[in-house]
């Protein structure tokens, strides 16, 4: 079950819809977003199967999405990123935070992780299997110790802090090149929950 456009969420004299979109948002919404989700919950704005394309949006409808941790779960990723390409408008923002291929299948539901390389297939130029998305990357950074807002409904309160801290000193080292410790240590560690990417639709 589906809305319609985003521009319908609110009646006429309401504050403007803001062009911040959150996919996947399950229960944890983000202030200032359009939060969409399969599944009606508290801060739900849009009820949307990610797995059905197109999105309820029309085209360039938002200037910055975020994703977290919803990628990994979808059948088809590179429609999605294409999906995704036709919301942003150009010069938008995505963000996007998926298991890091170390630690990707660590949930029963997850179909795949994700390496450094990922961002290469949205570039025109990488002669391995561009898509035809264009996406320029500005970033790409490895999380050991992930979604911290997750982690203080499991975790008792001293091991979250060991977790913050230990996942603070590793994440230094692994930053200063995420293609070297994707390729020759980062199970030495015992794996990164998290690879952030941060794209620029051109």
């Amino acid at each position: 079950m589906s809305t319609g456009p985003a521009k319908n969420l609110h009646a006429v004299g309401s504050p403007p819809v803001p062009r911040k979109l959150n996919l996947g948002c399950g229960r944890f919404p983000k202030d200032g977003f359009v939060n969409v989700d399969w599944a009606k919950a508290p801060g739900v704005d849009v009820i949307h199967d990610l797995t059905e394309l197109p999105y309820p949006f029309e085209d360039g409808a938002f200037d910055h999405i975020e994703a977290d941790h919803v990628l990994e779960h979808l059948p088809q990723v590179f429609a999605v990123m294409s999906e995704i390409h036709r919301l942003l408008s150009p010069g938008g923002r995505l963000v996007l935070r998926v298991p890091h291929f170390s630690r990707g299948f660590s949930h029963p539901e997850h179909k795949r992780g994700f390496d450094a390389t990922f961002p290469y297939y949205f570039d025109p130029a990488f002669p391995g299997g561009y898509t035809g998305t264009h996406f320029v990357c500005e970033s790409v950074r490895l999380r050991w110790f992930a979604q911290p807002y997750l982690k203080k409904t499991v975790l008792p309160r001293p091991l979250y802090d060991v977790g913050r801290v230990a996942g603070a000193v590793i994440d230094r080292a692994a930053n200063l090149s995420p293609l070297v410790c994707s390729r020759l240590w980062c199970y030495y560690v015992g794996g990164f929950e998290e690879i952030e990417f941060v794209m620029q639709r051109p």
